[in-house]
Protein backbone atom coordinates (compact mmCIF):
# COMPACT_ATOMS: atom_id res chain seq x y z
CA UNK A 1 0.00 0.00 0.00
CA UNK A 2 1.04 3.61 -1.20
CA UNK A 3 2.21 6.22 1.97
CA UNK A 4 -1.19 8.17 2.69
CA UNK A 5 -0.84 11.81 1.63
CA UNK A 6 -0.81 14.17 4.91
CA UNK A 7 -1.33 17.79 4.03
CA UNK A 8 -0.04 20.02 6.32
CA UNK A 9 -1.51 23.74 7.13
CA UNK A 10 -0.02 26.77 8.91
CA UNK A 11 -2.26 29.97 10.04
CA UNK A 12 0.80 31.90 9.72
CA UNK A 13 2.73 32.41 7.30
CA UNK A 14 6.44 33.79 8.76
CA UNK A 15 9.05 31.24 7.39
CA UNK A 16 10.20 30.73 11.04
CA UNK A 17 6.50 30.06 12.40
CA UNK A 18 6.18 28.00 15.72
CA UNK A 19 2.78 26.43 13.78
CA UNK A 20 4.32 25.46 10.68
CA UNK A 21 7.47 23.79 12.89
CA UNK A 22 4.54 22.64 15.33
CA UNK A 23 2.66 21.08 11.93
CA UNK A 24 6.19 19.69 10.56
CA UNK A 25 6.83 17.99 13.73
CA UNK A 26 3.20 16.37 13.18
CA UNK A 27 3.82 15.40 9.85
CA UNK A 28 6.88 13.57 11.55
CA UNK A 29 5.23 12.49 14.35
CA UNK A 30 2.32 10.79 11.83
CA UNK A 31 4.95 8.31 10.08
CA UNK A 32 5.83 7.58 7.17
CA UNK A 33 3.70 10.07 4.86
CA UNK A 34 4.03 11.82 1.30
CA UNK A 35 3.87 15.82 2.98
CA UNK A 36 2.35 19.15 1.17
CA UNK A 37 2.67 21.56 2.47
CA UNK A 38 -0.23 24.00 1.53
CA UNK A 39 0.52 27.84 0.64
CA UNK A 40 -2.40 30.21 2.58
CA UNK A 41 -0.41 33.37 0.85
CA UNK A 42 -3.35 34.64 -1.77
CA UNK A 43 -5.75 37.27 -2.09
CA UNK A 44 -8.25 38.78 0.69
CA UNK A 45 -11.17 36.92 -0.60
CA UNK A 46 -13.23 39.07 -2.68
CA UNK A 47 -16.48 38.78 -4.40
CA UNK A 48 -16.05 41.07 -7.35
CA UNK A 49 -12.79 39.56 -7.78
CA UNK A 50 -14.22 35.80 -7.99
CA UNK A 51 -16.96 37.38 -10.30
CA UNK A 52 -14.23 39.38 -12.43
CA UNK A 53 -11.55 36.34 -12.88
CA UNK A 54 -12.74 33.32 -11.21
CA UNK A 55 -11.25 30.90 -8.39
CA UNK A 56 -7.21 32.35 -8.36
CA UNK A 57 -4.63 29.46 -9.19
CA UNK A 58 -3.14 29.73 -5.68
CA UNK A 59 -7.03 28.73 -4.51
CA UNK A 60 -7.47 26.28 -6.85
CA UNK A 61 -4.16 24.31 -6.03
CA UNK A 62 -4.77 24.59 -1.96
CA UNK A 63 -8.16 22.80 -2.24
CA UNK A 64 -6.83 20.18 -5.03
CA UNK A 65 -4.42 19.41 -2.20
CA UNK A 66 -7.11 19.22 0.62
CA UNK A 67 -9.05 16.78 -1.72
CA UNK A 68 -6.07 14.73 -2.58
CA UNK A 69 -4.97 14.37 1.20
CA UNK A 70 -5.72 11.11 3.06
CA UNK A 71 -5.22 13.43 5.94
CA UNK A 72 -5.07 17.10 7.48
CA UNK A 73 -3.11 19.22 9.87
CA UNK A 74 -4.13 22.69 10.86
CA UNK A 75 -2.21 24.81 13.12
CA UNK A 76 -3.32 28.00 13.95
CA UNK A 77 -1.54 31.18 16.09
CA UNK A 78 -3.78 32.92 18.15
CA UNK A 79 -4.68 36.30 16.98
CA UNK A 80 -6.97 38.55 19.31
CA UNK A 81 -8.35 35.16 20.86
CA UNK A 82 -9.30 33.60 17.56
CA UNK A 83 -7.56 31.99 14.73
CA UNK A 84 -5.39 33.89 12.19
CA UNK A 85 -7.28 35.96 9.21
CA UNK A 86 -4.65 34.07 6.64
CA UNK A 87 -6.14 30.98 7.47
CA UNK A 88 -9.90 32.00 7.84
CA UNK A 89 -9.17 33.56 4.48
CA UNK A 90 -7.94 30.77 2.89
CA UNK A 91 -11.23 28.22 4.37
CA UNK A 92 -13.37 30.76 2.30
CA UNK A 93 -11.44 30.62 -0.52
CA UNK A 94 -11.94 27.09 -0.69
CA UNK A 95 -15.31 26.93 -0.13
CA UNK A 96 -16.17 28.57 -3.42
CA UNK A 97 -14.41 26.17 -5.33
CA UNK A 98 -16.18 23.18 -6.77
CA UNK A 99 -17.05 20.05 -4.45
CA UNK A 100 -16.97 19.95 -0.94
CA UNK A 101 -12.86 18.73 -0.72
CA UNK A 102 -12.95 18.57 3.30
CA UNK A 103 -16.24 16.42 3.46
CA UNK A 104 -15.17 13.43 5.77
CA UNK A 105 -11.84 14.32 5.46
CA UNK A 106 -9.41 12.95 8.38
CA UNK A 107 -8.36 16.69 10.02
CA UNK A 108 -6.18 17.27 13.08
CA UNK A 109 -5.88 20.68 14.65
CA UNK A 110 -3.82 22.42 16.71
CA UNK A 111 -2.19 25.49 17.92
CA UNK A 112 1.02 27.17 18.80
CA UNK A 113 0.93 30.83 20.48
CA UNK A 114 3.11 32.95 22.61
CA UNK A 115 0.34 32.99 25.66
CA UNK A 116 -0.07 30.81 28.45
CA UNK A 117 -3.06 28.99 26.86
CA UNK A 118 -1.29 27.96 23.75
CA UNK A 119 -3.82 29.18 21.48
CA UNK A 120 -6.79 27.22 22.58
CA UNK A 121 -9.49 30.07 22.23
CA UNK A 122 -7.83 30.16 18.77
CA UNK A 123 -8.50 26.23 17.85
CA UNK A 124 -11.85 26.23 19.97
CA UNK A 125 -12.71 28.84 16.99
CA UNK A 126 -11.07 27.07 14.13
CA UNK A 127 -12.93 23.77 15.22
CA UNK A 128 -16.26 26.21 14.49
CA UNK A 129 -15.05 26.80 11.18
CA UNK A 130 -14.77 23.23 9.67
CA UNK A 131 -18.49 22.66 10.72
CA UNK A 132 -19.73 23.77 7.30
CA UNK A 133 -17.66 21.73 5.61
CA UNK A 134 -18.23 18.42 7.19
CA UNK A 135 -14.66 17.88 7.85
CA UNK A 136 -13.90 14.34 10.04
CA UNK A 137 -12.22 16.82 12.90
CA UNK A 138 -10.78 14.49 15.46
CA UNK A 139 -11.60 15.79 19.23
CA UNK A 140 -8.67 14.98 20.52
CA UNK A 141 -6.20 15.01 22.42
CA UNK A 142 -6.09 18.76 22.42
CA UNK A 143 -2.37 20.71 21.53
CA UNK A 144 -1.99 23.73 22.76
CA UNK A 145 1.53 24.85 22.81
CA UNK A 146 2.19 27.48 25.24
CA UNK A 147 5.18 29.64 25.01
CA UNK A 148 5.77 28.17 21.84
CA UNK A 149 9.15 30.39 20.80
CA UNK A 150 10.86 28.22 23.53
CA UNK A 151 9.32 24.81 22.79
CA UNK A 152 11.55 24.17 19.95
CA UNK A 153 14.91 23.16 19.57
CA UNK A 154 17.38 24.54 16.47
CA UNK A 155 16.34 21.29 14.03
CA UNK A 156 12.71 22.62 14.87
CA UNK A 157 11.90 19.37 17.08
CA UNK A 158 10.00 19.81 19.69
CA UNK A 159 11.91 19.99 22.97
CA UNK A 160 9.08 18.85 26.21
CA UNK A 161 8.51 15.19 26.03
CA UNK A 162 5.00 15.92 27.13
CA UNK A 163 4.04 18.16 24.34
CA UNK A 164 5.74 15.32 21.78
CA UNK A 165 3.72 12.57 23.47
CA UNK A 166 0.10 14.71 23.28
CA UNK A 167 1.22 15.44 19.54
CA UNK A 168 2.26 11.75 19.31
CA UNK A 169 -1.52 10.39 20.45
CA UNK A 170 -2.91 12.79 18.01
CA UNK A 171 -1.35 12.22 14.94
CA UNK A 172 -1.68 8.28 15.87
CA UNK A 173 -5.39 8.99 15.59
CA UNK A 174 -5.44 10.92 12.91
CA UNK A 175 -3.19 7.96 10.60
CA UNK A 176 -6.01 5.60 12.04
CA UNK A 177 -8.55 7.48 10.81
CA UNK A 178 -6.14 8.32 7.16
CA UNK A 179 -6.25 4.41 6.88
CA UNK A 180 -9.62 3.45 7.32
CA UNK A 181 -11.18 6.42 4.52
Amino acid sequence: MADPVLLILSGSLRKEATNLKLAREAARLFGSAEVIEGDLNMPLYDGDLESAEGIPAVVQALADQVARADAVVISTPEYNKGPSGVLKNALDWVSRTEGNPWQDKPVAVMSAAAGRAGGERAQMVLRSFMVPFRANVLPGPEVHLAGSSKEFDDAGRLTSEQYTKTLLALMTGLRALATRA
